[in-house]
């Protein structure tokens, strides 16, 4: 009975409004889905739709310990102290990036992450882009690689650090960095994130488990 009721979460599915892209609610090695997004670019003043994206957290009782000695007991919403101890933390998570832009190859959204990482690693360095530690990310792709709509692009922090990226299930990069991992999940919770409504979802949900035993 146990095993067909984690069966049935496992299914459980949602569904980004935006783009119609749905996310498990739990992936297989048990990080739960906080919130979904969308990540939109300007080009030529109009808003294009490059990905749909999803954030998984492990929702675990050392997370929950460091959020309550950031925000205490009785913690009602989401604040800055949430997100940087997210951010900041070793906390185990996970965004799933889901195409769906037409024509996307790896050289684009290659460009495109070392635009956004760039910039984040900027406003935490007070201006240092850090360009070899950025192309350190996603090395072993190949720029020619295309990525259809419903291609998937895994990035996870692991544990000491490390940031993972994974490309249609394959192993690209490896890096273990303090100031990469924070510099990445900035892009997502930081004070300008990519998706504000998704960022303060994410806060809610969080808020929400602490209150669960």
């Amino acid at each position: 009975m146990e095993a067909e009721v984690g069966r049935k979460e496992e299914e459980k599915m949602e569904v980004e409004p935006r783009t119609g892209v749905s996310f498990p609610a739990k992936l297989p090695d048990g990080k739960q889905l906080c919130a979904t997004g969308l990540r939109r670019r300007k080009l030529l003043a109009l808003g294009i739709n490059i990905y749909a994206f999803g954030m998984y957290v492990d929702i675990d009782a050392r997370l929950k310990e460091l959020l309550k000695a950031k925000l205490g007991e009785a913690a009602e919403r989401p604040c800055k102290e949430l997100y940087e101890a997210v951010i900041d933390g070793d906390v185990g998570i996970v965004v799933r990036l889901v195409i769906v832009f037409k024509g996307l190859t790896m050289s684009m959204v290659r460009k495109n992450f070392d635009e956004g990482l760039g910039g984040s690693l900027k406003k935490l360095t007070g201006g240092q882009k850090n360009e070899e530690l950025i192309k350190k990310v996603m090395a072993a792709a190949k720029d020619g690689t295309k990525l259809p709509p419903g291609s998937v692009i895994e990035i996870t922090r692991l544990p000491g650090h490390v940031l993972q990226a994974k490309v249609k299930d394959e192993l690209v990069s490896k890096v273990e960095s303090e100031l990469l991992c924070r510099a990445y999940f900035h892009m997502y919770l930081g004070d300008d994130p990519f998706d504000k409504e998704a960022k303060e979802r994410f806060g809610r949900t969080l808020v929400s488990y602490l209150s669960v035993p």
